[in-house]
This record gives C-alpha cells, sequence and structure tokens, in this order.
C-alpha cells in the first residue's frame, strides 16, 4: 500500500467530508415512506453537487452479474450490506443502514451509517450502538506498530461479548485514489498478527454486526445484496481514516 503525504491526507479529508455531508442529507430525508431511490437520490444531489463522482455508481466486480445502479448501498433490516437503492418504501421501525463513497480532485472517501425510522425496538438501538462501539475500537486499535490483527480482534471482541453475529468473509479495506485497495482489513484477526501498520495508510473500517449470533449470510435475488442468513437485523458502520504519527485521524467526519 502507498503511504499518503500530509497533503495527500488532506485531499482525501476533503473527499470524506463530501460523504459525510451526503450521509447526513440522507439521514435526515429518511422518513416513512420515503423510497430507497429517493435516498439515492439525495446523496446524488450532495455528490454531484459538490463537484465530486460516485465510486458506488457502475462499480462491477468479477463477483457481481450487473453494474451497481446507485450512488449508495441502502440495506434495511436483514440486508447486512450491498442493497440496491429500489423502490422500497420506508416503514416505520425499520433500521436502515447507508453506505456511500466519493472521489473528490482523484482522492475517495468512504463511509456508513445506521439507523432507526421511527419508533425504535430497544434490541435495535442496542445493536447499533454496539456496532459503533466496535468501530471506535477498531479505529482505536489503528495505531501505528500494531497489526491488522488488533483491529480485528479489537472488533470481533466486541461482537463476541455482545452475543452478535459478526458478517462472515467481509470486512474494511486500503483506501485512497480508488474505493477498494490493499489490504483487506478482516472483522476478526489475532493480535500482533498480519501486516504492521504504518503512518500514511489509509483504510476504511467497517464492522458489520447481527443480531442473533450468526453472521452467516445469502445472496438476495439481485445478486448484490447479503443478508443475514438468520433473518437477523444487521448494523453496518463505517469510517475511512488515516494512521498518522499521532494516532488515527477520521476522514470521513463533517
Amino acid at each position: 500500500m502507498a503511504l499518503k503525504t500530509p497533503a495527500e491526507i488532506d485531499g482525501m479529508r476533503e473527499a470524506g467530508r463530501v460523504v459525510a455531508r451526503a450521509l447526513q442529507a440522507c439521514r435526515e430525508a429518511a422518513a416513512v415512506g420515503v423510497t430507497m431511490k429517493e435516498l439515492d437520490q439525495v446523496a446524488r444531489d450532495v455528490i454531484f453537487g459538490a463537484g465530486a463522482t460516485s465510486p458506488f455508481l457502475d462499480y462491477h466486480p468479477s463477483w457481481a452479474p450487473t453494474p451497481f445502479p446507485g450512488v449508495i448501498c441502502a440495506s434495511v433490516n436483514d440486508e447486512v450490506v450491498h442493497g440496491i437503492p429500489t423502490e422500497y418504501a420506508i416503514a416505520a421501525g425499520d433500521l436502515v443502514s447507508i453506505d456511500c463513497g466519493a472521489t473528490l480532485d482523484g482522492w475517495t472517501g468512504d463511509a456508513a451509517v445506521s439507523f432507526v425510522v421511527g419508533d425504535a425496538r430497544p434490541e435495535d438501538l442496542e445493536l447499533i450502538a454496539t456496532t459503533e462501539r466496535a468501530l471506535e475500537a477498531g479505529i482505536g486499535a489503528s495505531v501505528v506498530g500494531n497489526r491488522i490483527g488488533d483491529i480485528g480482534y479489537a472488533i470481533d471482541k466486541i461482537a463476541r461479548k455482545g452475543r452478535y453475529g459478526n458478517l462472515e468473509d467481509h470486512g474494511g479495506h486500503g483506501i485512497g485514489h480508488t474505493m477498494h485497495e490493499d489490504p483487506f482489513i478482516p472483522n476478526e484477526g489475532r493480535r500482533h498478527k498480519g501486516g504492521e501498520l504504518r503512518a500514511g495508510m489509509t483504510i476504511a473500517i467497517e464492522p458489520m454486526f447481527i443480531l442473533g449470533g450468526s453472521g452467516a449470510y445469502r445472496y438476495g435475488d439481485d445478486g448484490w445484496t447479503l443478508l443475514s442468513r438468520s433473518g437477523g437485523r444487521a448494523a453496518h458502520v463505517e469510517h475511512s481514516i488515516a494512521i498518522t504519527a499521532d494516532g488515527p485521524v477520521i476522514l470521513t467526519a463533517l
């Protein structure tokens, strides 16, 4: 992974701010009866209005049947991640996860939030809060001299303590000029194992927890959406960060 200079990290911070504004706008617009496509349009307005482009739109990895048609991934309830924005209208009590990216002046940011629309079930709020704590723990472990395994260990420790499923086979990634770069950042790991974390590395950390204790998943009919195999609801949160000599810096904040 190419290490970034302070000036390059500043460029990534600007891209990250666009992502943060898009996510904030989606969260504010989310209400009962609003469709996922409408939230996608909200994010489009923010991203393109800032002079940025979307790394999600038309993204077509080898495993996917079609290019991705939106600028956000919009996942609801038992949809864990990669949900395609559709005409589905939000219902009261839905647990919504929005994942968004933006590329500005050659640098990319990527982040995700989860929230409940309307009256929330206590177990959904605790799931989201725990997933957010896991993200904080993963960021806290992202210090010079630690290893990639330390990040996964910090995240998975919280999942296990809360008896949540930790989505199998998925995790965070390097980020920079493009959305997905080396290294892979698994959401479970062994302490002091894996590649060494160095100043100038920029990575995205994204825990995805599932109610019920199982991390197993299945693909939806669209070939993109991952759903919990158990039917348990899921939360997904993410930040892009820079690892610096002074500690981790969140790049996808306002």
